[in-house]
């Protein structure tokens, strides 16, 4: 056995190349940056899992290198691929150039058709006795479809778009209308103007809001969210399968919900002119917008209006007489709501709250389903509204369980690390912009300075890239991105559990409390549910992103060699990232660029020419050709207009393996036009 003893050891994430070298991304930074690992010294590794290592010196180019001696972790417990015959026996050949070449298919593998995208889970990492092995998840139809690879990523990501049995049942035993003895004992509001804003698309409405005065004539913002939580009760089959999906996902037209439509879009759903159940957090403000009193009921509403963000936006912007018309009744409540959230807004700014703009955009689809087109996702004054009075609730009903010192799960956003915010002091200075500390001071500044620039974008996503990952946990930290000292996720229970979490112990403390031994078993759930939904999160995010890009890439298939003005939006030894001005991201490789030999400087996110000086960096305006779509992959690349273009190798002309290695013994013979709605993830 090897001795370590006297070697510096680095524990992280494992990236592999594709091109038989690697980085290990250390849990604690290093000075040199990422370790690198030189081919045939990954230890077995497979992209993303984790690892320790060993520093064993410099190499040729002066980078810190090392080696894999152990996995700590594996992260592909299941591969996507595409079935294909080597030899005789049939093998996966994986999605991602990340991952080895081949997966042996092991157990039944009869009627199975070479040319079909599918799913294993693995059995064996394979090594230097014997090639991986997996046996058959499923199998999503022809390779060459989108349909067929949205199938694998949701799969990859352990998504599942089908309920279990019993959760069904349940589901459908729920009752369709409230009845008069479910609605005794809350607050009565259905005599008070309430309204739900949300996309057109929308049909799980779990939102509304009210206004009204208080005795004292100070304003009283209403936030009423569905009571998710009386339907779906602790242990139930309902329950299980909403604490393991964690969250809903989103994409293009669709959507793969937590909850049983029955209950998101049915009796859960606080559609207009029905009683529905809710957990209303009626916040009294003074004249600056803070909440100088609060109140939390369980109470029960009937929504007056089911209003679009759409329509909201033009009246509140005025000159539609008709539309004027039509919600004269709502009207004024309408602009009250609006005073309302631009007081709150300006709050949160004086606080150093930041904003930061972002490229999210709608994929618009015909009625099958395919792209047509690909819109800038735009925040209108609507939907700012409902934001600010969402941020509202959130902070009130965090501050109240903070209060009583019971179990809760809080949605936590540290300080940016100290190695964070000296890479974005580096890459801001690239572009310009002194960045002295990360205080939301500084970072405002520098957001405000490039707010209407061509970098603006650029400067965005450096702030926000050097932010830490949001989560959840089950003590409350604060949420620096809102400069928050309290904030949790309440307001959305029918897609995210922690939610429905937060309203189960809002219950319990309207109800007077639990025991200690009830308390200490609800702490314990706390943290393991703040875990779970933060995983899957993450999950849910790397679904949606990777689904966004086959349908961008199918959407651009049809525009190849089209010219685009475009921006650099990053940067890798292979490339520039560039987002298009219609808000589709492709990727232009360095072998693309003039010619030249191109350094990369992760530190400044910039390519630079080792003879001619040129260089390429974050924030940079480019026009560019759209050469290759492919829709099966997501993958757009790009040319400069006027420069030589230069075809990445496809997946098949990069592995020319026609057989696998032998298996190992003991292995040989074993067998086995509306998008959703969709909101920031504060």
């Amino acid at each position: 056995m090897e001795h370590l003893e006297n070697k510096r050891m680095v524990v992280g994430i494992y990236r592999a190349s594709g091109k038989g070298y690697g980085f290990v991304v250390p849990d604690e930074q290093m000075e040199s940056g990422d370790l690198f690992i030189p081919p045939r010294k990954d230890g077995g590794a497979w992209h993303n899992d984790r690892v320790e290592a060993v520093v064993e010196g410099e190499d040729a180019l002066g980078r810190t290198a090392g080696r894999v001696v152990a996995v700590q972790k594996r992260s592909n417990a299941i591969v996507t691929g595409t079935l294909k015959k080597l030899g005789r026996a049939l093998c996966l050949l994986p999605d991602s150039p990340n991952l080895p070449a081949a997966v042996r298919l092991v157990g039944k593998v009869k009627n199975l058709r070479t040319g079909d995208k599918a799913a294993v889970d693995m059995v064996s990492y394979g090594g230097k006795d014997g090639a991986p092995l997996g046996t058959l998840r499923a199998v999503f139809g022809p390779a060459g479809r989108r349909e067929s690879a949205v199938e694998a990523v949701l799969c990859r990501n352990e998504i599942e778009r089908e309920f279990p049995p019993d959760a069904l049942r349940e589901a459908g035993a729920a009752p369709k209308e409230v009845s008069a003895e479910t609605a005794e004992g809350r607050l009565d509001l259905r005599n008070e103007t309430v309204i739900t804003i949300d996309g057109a698309g929308a049909k799980d409405l779990d939102d509304a809001v009210s206004l009204g005065k208080d005795n004292r004539g100070r304003l009283v913002l209403g936030v009423h969210i569905a009571d998710v939580s009386h339907y779906v009760t602790p242990g139930s089959a309902l329950d299980r399968e909403a604490f393991q999906r964690g969250t809903s996902v989103y994409f293009a037209d669709q959507v793969v919900p937590m909850l049983p439509r029955e209950l998101s879009n049915g009796i859960c759903s606080l559609n207009p002119n029905v009683d529905r159940l809710t957990m209303s957090c009626l916040m009294t403000l003074d004249e600056d917008g803070r909440v100088v009193e609060h109140v939390i009921r369980r109470s029960i509403i009937r929504t007056a209006e089911r209003m679009t963000y759409e329509d909201c936006n033009v009246l509140l912007r005025g000159g539609d007489e008709a539309l004027e018309e039509r919600y004269a009744h709502i009207l004024p409540l309408l602009k009250g709501l609006a005073e309302v959230a631009a007081a709150q807004e300006r709050k949160r700014a004086n606080r150093g709250s930041l904003d930061l703009a972002s490229s999210e955009v709608f994929i618009v689809c015909d009625k099958e389903g395919r792209p047509m087109g690909v819109e800038p996702r735009e925040q209108g004054q609507a939907e700012k509204l409902i934001e600010q009075c969402m941020l509202a609730a959130n902070e009130t009903v965090a501050e109240h369980l903070a209060t009583f010192r019971k179990p809760a799960v809080y949605r936590i956003h540290e300080k940016p690390s100290g190695s964070k915010t000296e890479g974005l002091r580096l890459m801001l200075a690239s572009l310009g912009y002194d960045l002295k500390t990360a205080d939301h001071g500084s970072l405002r500044r520098v957001l405000k300075e490039a707010h209407g620039k061509p970098e603006e974008l650029a400067v965005n996503t450096m702030v926000l890239r050097s932010m830490m990952k949001a989560r959840y946990g089950a003590e409350n930290a604060g949420h620096f991105g809102l400069a928050a000292e309290f904030y949790c996720h309440f307001t959305s229970p029918i897609r995210r559990y922690p939610d429905l979490v937060v309203h189960r112990f809002l219950g319990q403390l309207l109800d007077g409390g639990m025991t200690a031994g009830a308390e200490k078993k609800a702490r314990a759930f706390a943290e393991k549910a703040a875990e779970q939904a933060s995983q899957r999160e993450i999950a849910a995010q790397n679904a949606e992103r990777e689904i966004e890009k086959l349908y961008m890439a199918e959407y651009m298939a049809g525009h190849v060699g089209e010219v685009f003005s475009g921006v650099v939006t990053g940067a890798s030894r292979a490339g520039l990232f560039v987002m298009l001005a219609c808000g589709v991201e492709g990727f232009l490789p360095a072998e693309a660029l003039p010619e030249d030999r191109y350094g990369y400087e992760e530190q400044r996110l910039r390519l630079v020419g080792e003879r001619t000086g040129t260089v390429y960096h974050v924030g940079m305006p480019l026009t560019v050709v759209c050469v290759a779509a492919e829709p099966a992959t997501g993958r757009i690349d790009l040319a400069l207009e006027g420069e030589r273009t230069v075809q990445r190798p496809g997946r098949e002309a990069k592995r020319t393996m026609t057989k696998l290695p032998s298996l190992p013994g003991k292995q040989r013979n074993q067998g086995r036009r509306f998008a959703p709605k969709r909101k920031k993830r504060r």
